[in-house]
């Protein structure tokens, strides 16, 4: 986790753009295993000192964002184009395991299927049981920090993932405090609570539910303004802090399963962003304003030109001037008729001025 955020103590910020996220599932801790009490500022730190951990446990997600109902299986749509948007809909469980930073697996349980990442060492599968495809990426030495970019793929987000992402853009845009203790599958935590300074944010608060013993983010909660009910949640149901069996981290492709490798563009290449030298300028986003209320802008051709992605497109959005807009609680997406997107988690008419202004 970046530890950047520490120097803006007692401040903090999150990103414009919403990604996912949210806590499930607390309840006051118990009378008699009061934690002892901390500022934000102890919490924080408690947050920065925790370690990889070895574990194993359960994960439930929910969501109310308020996006359309999803597309249909039919021309135009396949599973790898909707599975991101499934992802941000509805509940999910994950099993997820834990050992050290070499060794990670998460399993998304769907209704009669399964989707897992895995992580073993420089091997980073991920496999989907409903059509029995698999995707594998071998990892050179020197890319193996790089396995995070890839070991999310398609799979729910751990909530100390989540903190991470929202704790690095950090910034004196936030109000930080620590309200009552919580608890999270059966462990007594510290409740930090992040609230907007500003007032065009569609984002409330986040709270991110801290395990006292460990630091170890057990929940994240995201609350959208004008909405009782969290916008998102994700934490863990059941916990266990122990390295799970090795055997879980070991994966092979089905008999008949689809396998697709994916390739890893090397040391320099990922060093200097010259991956695709063509396409890096074009897709380079430029970000209108700063903390909560900034709006990202993304060039022409970011949607994606495929039947599938259009099909997708057409099917979430809906119809305003100038373009198509993608609404949810905590995001909006508006992508322009001349291919340019603007996303920010600020009202509509934020990113239809912000698209007026280039």
């Amino acid at each position: 986790m970046t530890r950047k955020w520490l120097r803006w103590l007692p401040v903090a910020a999150v990103p414009a753009v919403i990604a996912a996220g949210a806590l499930a599932g607390s309840l006051p801790a118990r009378a008699g295993d009061p934690l002892p009490p901390k500022s934000p500022e102890q919490v924080l730190q408690l947050i920065a000192q925790h370690r990889e951990p070895a574990l194993s446990g359960t994960l439930e997600q929910s969501s109310e964002l308020g996006l359309p109902e999803l597309p249909k299986s039919g021309p135009g749509t396949d599973s790898s184009s909707t599975a991101w948007l499934e992802l941000l809909t509805g509940p999910h469980t994950a099993r997820v395991y834990r050992d050290g930073p070499d060794n990670a697996r998460i399993q998304v349980m769907d209704r009669l299927a399964e989707r897992d990442a895995i992580r073993h060492g420089s091997e980073v599968w991920f496999y989907n049981s409903k059509d029995n495809t698999a995707a594998h990426v071998q990892l050179p030495a020197e890319a193996a920090g790089d396995a995070d970019h890839h070991s999310g793929k398609d799979a729910t987000a751990t909530p100390d993932q989540l903190a991470a992402m929202f704790l690095a853009k950090i910034d004196p845009s936030t109000d930080v405090r620590v309200g009552a203790d919580v608890q999270v599958a059966g462990r007594a935590a510290y409740n930090l609570v992040l609230t907007p300074k500003a007032d065009a944010t569609l984002v409330a608060s986040i709270a991110v539910a801290v395990d006292g013993q460990t630091g170890l983010p057990l929940a994240v909660e995201i609350k959208a303004r004008g909405q009782a009910e969290p916008a998102f949640r994700v934490a863990y149901t059941s916990l266990t802090l122990e390295a799970p069996d090795a055997a879980v981290f070991s994966f092979s492709p089905p008999p008949g399963a689809t396998v697709k490798e994916i390739p890893v563009p090397d040391r320099h290449e990922r060093d200097t962003g010259n991956e695709a030298p063509s396409k890096a300028g074009m897709h380079k986003p430029a970000v209108t304003g700063s903390g909560w209320d900034s709006v990202v802008e993304f060039p022409a051709g970011t949607a994606g030109t495929a039947p599938e992605a259009t099909s997708l497109l057409q099917q979430a959005t809906v119809p305003v001037q100038g373009g198509r807009l993608l609404s949810t609680a905590l995001v909006n997406v508006l992508v322009l008729d001349d291919g340019r997107v603007f996303a920010g988690s600020v009202p509509t008419e934020r990113l239809q001025a912000a698209a007026a202004q280039k």
